[in-house]
């Protein structure tokens, strides 16, 4: 007997920075309050993902190999339960502050995260756990998550060493070798593979060419949906291949200044609507991030947010619909019209 596919909700969140600031924070408030009034929309997805931009340890010994200005972690404790309390699926450990309290920081963000049953992908114990894919049953549907990042070199795992999955995407899109093979072992056992990826300089409009290429040539080799993040302000989304791209998903939680032009304190929650295993299309919520808390964008601040995603997105040739709370991508409509 066919089983009957339901729909599902698919959170996507950029940079969440639970260090510094927002630990400060952690210690007057409950630890929930750093999610604002965006928290019961991301505590009802299906299944949620977020680049987790700092280590989960009382380790307090900074990474000393090579130089570096930035140094992120958050006490366990209390950002445990906010990443519980919001029903966080999934961290993305590939980036560039997993190991800024050594790779003593890392192994206690992996066991902290592994005792809560949150899955994370794109860090490990050595290259092939940070390498590999990893599996998670949402219902019926089998999502296989792949992780890499272009940032920190010497954060790169080794094969008897902890760290990163690491891929020097300036040596062209030949780097990407490793990344195919994981894409292709998890199309073989799921039903929806999702990239994310750690990648781009800081405050960019736009993706480089390069990226771009490296995106293509990841839908091709079997990608659904791309998660992008690490330039703190998001970018437009491309449909390629009928797949969503969404090169920078921007900042979600933090304590760091705005940048006037760039606006780091804008970004969204991107939620994919699935039917059965297909995108059926992308809502976009906009979002403000304030110190410590983030919140859904009111007013002026909304539209402002909402049409630089239109302009940036229309670069792409993506249709962006403007309804009164969010955005929204029509992904099966326009398969139907043809225009993907």
């Amino acid at each position: 007997m066919d089983v009957e596919l339901s729909s599902k909700k698919f959170v996507f969140l950029g940079d969440v920075m639970l260090g510094r600031g927002v630990n400060e924070t952690f210690r007057d408030m409950p630890p929930r309050h750093v999610w604002g009034n965006t928290f019961d929309i991301i505590r009802s997805a299906d299944f949620s993902l977020i680049n987790l931009e700092c280590a989960l340890t009382y380790h307090e010994k900074e990474w000393e190999k090579t130089p570096k200005v930035f140094f992120y972690k958050a006490d366990p404790g209390p950002a445990m339960v906010a990443l519980n309390e919001a029903n966080i699926s999934c961290t993305c450990l590939a980036n560039n502050h997993t190991l800024d309290f050594q790779e003593d920081g890392l192994v206690d963000t992996i066991r902290y995260l592994d005792d809560a049953g949150i899955c994370r992908v794109g860090a490990g114990m050595n290259i092939e756990e940070a390498g590999a894919p990893v599996f998670r049953d949402v219902g019926e549907v089998t999502v296989g998550l792949v992780a890499f990042t272009n940032n920190e070199p010497a954060f790169a795992a080794t094969e008897d060493s902890p760290g990163v999955n690491y891929v020097p995407l300036y040596l062209g899109l030949g780097a990407l070798g490793p990344i195919r093979d994981a894409i292709k072992r998890a199309k073989r056992l799921s039903d929806l593979v999702i990239v994310s990826v750690h990648w781009s300089p800081n405050m960019a409009f736009y993706p480089s060419l390069d990226f771009r290429l490296a995106a293509h040539a990841m839908v091709d080799a079997g990608a659904d949906v791309i998660h992008g993040h690490s330039a703190h302000n998001f970018q437009g989304v491309e449909l390629y291949r009928g797949k969503p791209i969404m090169y920078s998903t921007g900042d979600f939680i933090d304590d760091y200044a705005i940048d006037p032009i760039y606006r780091n304190d804008w970004s969204f929650i991107f939620i994919l609507n699935l039917d059965g295993n297909s995108i059926e299309s992308i809502d976009l919520i906009p979002v403000h991030l304030s110190y410590t808390e983030t919140n859904l964008a009111t007013g002026r601040e909304f539209i402002e947010i909402a049409e630089r995603m239109e302009n940036l997105s229309e670069e792409f040739g993506t249709r962006v619909v403007l309804s009164k709370n969010k955005l929204t991508i029509p992904i099966m409509e326009e398969r139907a019209a043809g225009t993907i």
